[in-house]
């Protein structure tokens, strides 16, 4: 290095080392930025492998949608029975009509011994009866009123005649609209399908107009009793609730169920949200078991009973997670297992409720245990659910404090299934009385389903009445009374 000029001469390796520094800076920055694009990557593939292997045992999707590659359930210890009915068991078999009610009765005596053809005339007292039934022949009842007008002279007026009470002014009477009804609610057939078989079945001509109106007349028929079963199902000490999607003139709407002892009851929402919720259940009276949707997060915890064939699949779905993911996950079912094999002991009648108690709260301890361990896991997927688990942690352990509570919410699945079906086949209502419709006769079917009551009877009834305005019938059994107990009570009785 010289001097020259009063400064000093840059070496040419200074030059190179600062370009290779500049080079280390930028190469630092890259990978920087590389290895935060794979981590991001990385996290995107996990979310997209995990959403790949979602079936319906590891979350909420319905067990139609697994397909061919479907995983095998569990295969249960076999019983060592035969298949089949076993000995011992109720029978199902089809009452005899009394002879007094056949509409036909023919006697049959063998003129000959069958081994050496001698004529005989000694039979038995009590022959073995056999019965078989036939359809009538249904033909359409018309009926006809032939309405005068009078002509008074003073006034130069014709007054037309009235239709006597009970007539309907339209073609077709309750009986009719009741079928249309049932057709389209219960079997879930379209207007053209009810049409049809209307004309072939009872050779009667109905349009499609025909039945819309058919229709409507049963939807306001219906109303009021609809109206006083979800009344009453408010005020049950013990319901289930659930909902599933739907569709209203195109657009996302929900179906909503409330499943009681006695009654069970539909509404169609435009939202999944908590106030859907508070319509269609009231305020906070007695325990209702839901799954873990936040949309029944005002309901208290401790009158709350979380589903758990949810809370496995959420197990499930950690234990397919691998490390230690995997080992909380498998150790939850571990415990829901052995819970479960309690629980159907109880129910069996070979486990007392006391003994069933004292085994779950090491159940419960080790449950709480392992979910605290998975909140631990920050940042994960695991974590989250184990922390949403954490804050209704009451709700899980309701049907192990308060006697003839259920520890799922199969009640509600059951019953919501009905509408899953509806929705398939007529891709849900066009118009707001369209849904008013199937919610009113879906709580009746469903209902009368309950109560083993003819669905078809009680439309007609209804129908009958809204004729003749007088009080229509009741889905509310006579020998079953609302609960009244106050939210207080019900709050004591759980705690």
């Amino acid at each position: 290095m010289c001097l020259q000029s009063g400064f000093v001469a840059r070496d040419w390796r200074d030059d190179r080392i600062e370009a290779l520094e500049r080079q280390l800076v930028e190469r630092d920055r890259i990978i920087e930025a590389l290895t935060a694009r794979v981590a991001e990557l990385g996290a995107c593939v996990a979310k997209l492998a995990e959403k790949a292997k979602r079936n319906s045992r590891n979350s909420s999707k319905p067990p139609s949608s697994d397909g061919p590659a479907k995983p095998k359930r569990r295969k249960k210890k076999p019983s060592g029975r035969k298949r089949g009915g076993q000995p011992g068991h109720e029978k199902h078999e089809r009452e005899l009509v009394p002879v007094g009610q056949v509409d036909s009765l023919t006697v049959v005596k063998p003129g000959h011994c069958e081994l050496c053809a001698k004529t005989v005339t000694k039979f038995t007292r009590d022959p073995v009866r056999h019965q078989y039934f036939e359809l009538p022949v249904v033909k359409p009842r018309a009926h006809e009123v032939q309405l005068h007008s009078a002509w008074c002279e003073p006034c130069q007026h014709w007054t037309p005649a009235q239709l006597p009470p009970g007539v309907p002014s339209r073609a077709f009477g309750p009986s009719v609209d009741a079928v249309v009804g049932v057709l389209m609610g219960v079997y879930r057939l379209s207007k053209r399908s009810v049409a049809a078989i209307i004309g072939s079945m009872w050779n009667l001509k109905m349009s499609v107009g025909a039945v819309v109106d058919s229709q409507r007349a049963v939807s306001d028929a219906l109303a009021q009793p609809v109206q006083q079963a979800r009344a009453f199902a408010q005020q049950q000490p013990l319901k289930n609730a659930d909902e599933t999607s739907w569709r209203q003139s195109n657009h996302r709407a929900w179906l909503w169920v409330v499943v009681t002892a006695a009654v069970t009851v539909f509404m169609i929402h435009g939202s999944r949200s908590a106030d859907a919720a508070r319509e269609i259940l009231g305020s906070v009276h007695g325990i209702l078991c839901t799954d873990r949707y936040v949309g029944y997060g005002w309901w208290p915890n401790r009158l709350h009973q979380v589903c758990w064939a949810h809370l496995i699949r959420d197990f499930t779905a950690i234990s397919e997670r691998g490390g230690e993911h995997e080992a909380i996950g498998k150790a939850l079912l571990a415990e829901t297992e052995k819970m479960f094999a309690w629980w159907h002991r109880v129910r069996d009648g070979t486990l007392s409720w006391a003994s069933f108690q004292t085994y779950m709260r090491p159940v419960q301890n080790r449950v709480k245990e392992l979910l605290e361990q998975g909140a631990a896991l920050t940042g994960t997927k695991t974590g989250g659910t184990c922390k949403k688990i954490l804050k209704v942690l009451p709700s899980l352990w309701t049907f192990v404090r308060v006697e003839g509570v259920e520890p799922t919410n199969n009640a509600g699945e059951q019953a919501v299934r009905h509408g899953v079906l509806f929705r398939k086949i007529t891709y849900g209502t066009q118009s707001e009385w369209g849904s008013r419709f199937v919610e009113r006769i879906m709580t009746v079917h469903a209902t009368c389903k309950q109560q083993n009551r003819n669905v078809l009877e009680f439309v007609q009834q209804a129908c009958e009445a809204a004729l003749t305005r007088s009080p229509p019938p009741s889905l509310i059994p006579s020998d079953i009374h609302a609960s009244h107990d106050s939210p207080e009570q019900t709050t004591k009785l759980a705690a």
